[in-house]
């Protein structure tokens, strides 16, 4: 997805503002789904059908390409189809249609760029701009990121669901087998140290993610041992990490079009399965264990979560806020306002924030804590005395009730 508007740029947003934006690629209907919620304004291509008179008085029925602006109602992704459908009532009258009709119209990813554009009822908050940048932006947590090598030449790519963006090539003189050991070390040793600070500055590795390498030969696992020698030399645990979790895979050359190949295997395809979520189901393990612990540092429940997070327990140090996408879909403004400031205050204090979709499995479990827990920077035990002191009061008015 991106703008329709070369000029139109994140941080020049106006909180009521509409925003084109532009369809390219099947993934983005699942962005759009995140976007679009009801209360919202949307303009788009539309297909009506309509009823026509002909000559002879007689009536036909037609299907008419038109642009509609309606006010959602509700919406309805299909996964499989990569489909959005938005159901809501006219806003714009014109001459295939009146003001206040109802209207499902179908977004979908076509060969010609499709524009929609947006007007966010509650005006475009913090969360509405963070869903905005994800849809945005193309190193997305999902996103694989994968060298294809061979001496001399390296292309740095992200892979997503759809396809395959080339960040970067290096291009490296290695010297004729001729040449002495001393010499083609040092020029391999400098293509390697190129390829890795090409790959650490287009790649955000801060969020953990697959590396895949793929080379003929033995390119790709020279540059894996390279990143551990490096990471053992300067004593980067990131590094570590990334070299550590590494996938390597042969491929016919160093060139991009033999990650065609590569991204069939049955090993791509099952680490391309599984990168989507692994995030956020790794973090909801490590709730999990804490939560098995009883150390005071996971709760779920949302006056529990707001009192962490009030206390600035929720911050830099491993605070994460876990939330349920659907709070911010509600037509309550009361209730999507206060979402957004726990979120605020989290992302304020140097935390992290996940909103999670019921859509998934991590989002499934979170949905079954009632939709909001957290992960705190240090441990506290009486988040939930509250809670207990009014089951408490309720239950004496019940014993001391008499009839």
């Amino acid at each position: 997805m991106r703008f329709a508007s070369k000029k139109q740029t994140i941080d020049a947003i106006d909180e009521d503002a509409g925003v084109s934006l532009l369809i390219v690629e099947p993934e983005d209907m699942w962005h759009a789904n995140n976007l679009i919620v009801a209360g919202d304004v949307v303009h788009a291509p539309a297909l009506r059908k309509v009823t026509m008179t002909t000559a002879t008085g007689s009536t036909v029925g037609k299907s008419v390409r038109t642009n509609l602006s309606i006010q959602v109602k509700s919406t309805f992704f299909d996964p499989l189809a990569s489909e959005l459908k938005v159901s809501g009532t006219v806003v714009n009258e014109n001459d295939w249609v009146s003001v206040g009709q109802h209207h499902t119209i179908t977004l979908k990813y076509e060969k010609a760029d499709i524009k929609f554009t947006i007007w966010k009822s509650n005006g475009w908050d913090s969360v509405a701009i963070q869903s905005l940048k994800e849809a945005l932006s193309e190193d997305r947590p999902e996103a694989i990121a994968a060298v294809v090598m061979q001496e001399g030449l390296a292309n740095i790519c992200l892979i997503t669901e759809f396809r395959t963006i080339v960040k970067q090539r290096i291009e490296s003189a290695i010297p004729k087998k001729r040449s002495t050991t001393k010499e083609s070390t040092g020029a391999m040793s400098s293509f390697y140290d190129k390829t890795l600070s090409s790959l650490r500055n287009n790649v955000d590795f801060s969020i953990p993610r697959t590396l895949l390498l793929a080379s003929p030969g033995f390119s790709a696992d020279d540059f894996r041992a390279y990143m551990a020698s490096e990471a053992s030399r300067t004593g980067d645990k990131t590094l570590q990490r990334i070299a550590k979790e590494a996938v390597v895979v042969q491929s016919t050359s160093g060139h991009v079009h033999s990650l065609n190949e590569v991204l069939k295997s049955t090993k791509a395809q099952k680490i391309l399965e599984n990168a989507k979520f692994t995030a956020e189901t790794n973090l909801m393990d490590q709730f999990y264990d804490r939560l098995r612990k009883d150390d005071g540092r996971a709760w779920y429940g949302t006056r529990p979560v707001e009192k962490a997070v009030a206390e600035g327990a929720v911050g830099r140090g491993g605070g994460v806020l876990f939330v349920n996408n659907g709070f911010f879909r509600s037509m309550d403004v009361s209730t999507r306002k206060k979402y957004v400031g726990l979120v605020d205050k989290v992302k304020e204090d140097g935390g992290e924030v996940r909103l999670l979709s019921s859509d998934h499995e991590s989002g499934k479990r979170l949905e079954s804590l009632g939709g909001i827990a957290a992960i705190l920077t240090y441990p506290i035990f009486d988040l939930d005395e509250d809670e207990e002191e009014d089951e408490a009061v309720d239950d004496a008015g019940e014993n001391d009730m008499v009839i």
